[in-house]
């Protein structure tokens, strides 16, 4: 195997190199076989797979305006109410679509009692995603 004699001039000693062919033969028989499967170990079960976002699917929920004025008089959407026609509309809207955005806007001058009660009647309803909504700080 690996250790022959050389000739005539060797008489006998053994050669001190390694046969490496046998080392490029097992190489290369490895190589082909990985060569070969390969490609097979790729191969799967074929799927159509959903399409996926990384956006959030947010629906577009409902939003009401409150407005309340100075003097105390209400407004749903822009049109004129009272308070004990807003607990009804609030009570509806509750039961309807409960995850309702209420954007509260209040003059400046409405005393807090005016916007607590009307807080308080939203809340007493069920109507607990209120926004308060005012007007940006003008630089100086």
């Amino acid at each position: 195997m690996g250790l022959g004699t050389l000739g005539a001039g060797g008489a006998g000693r053994p050669t001190s190199e390694i046969n490496i062919i046998p080392l490029v033969d097992v190489m290369l028989v490895l190589l082909v076989v990985f060569i070969v499967t390969a490609p097979l170990l790729t191969h799967a079960v074929k799927l159509e797979l959903p399409q996926a976002s990384s956006r959030p699917n947010v629906s577009k929920a409902e939003q009401i305006e409150i407005a309340v004025q100075k003097e105390g008089q209400l407004h749903w959407n822009g049109v004129p109410i009272t308070l004990t026609e807003l607990e009804q509309r609030a009570d509806q809207l509750a039961a309807r679509a409960p995850d309702t955005e209420v954007h509260l806007k209040g003059d400046e001058a409405v005393p807090y009692g005016d916007m607590a009660r009307t807080l308080s009647a939203l809340a007493r309803h069920g109507l607990t995603r209120v926004g308060f909504v005012t007007q940006a700080a003008m630089s100086p």
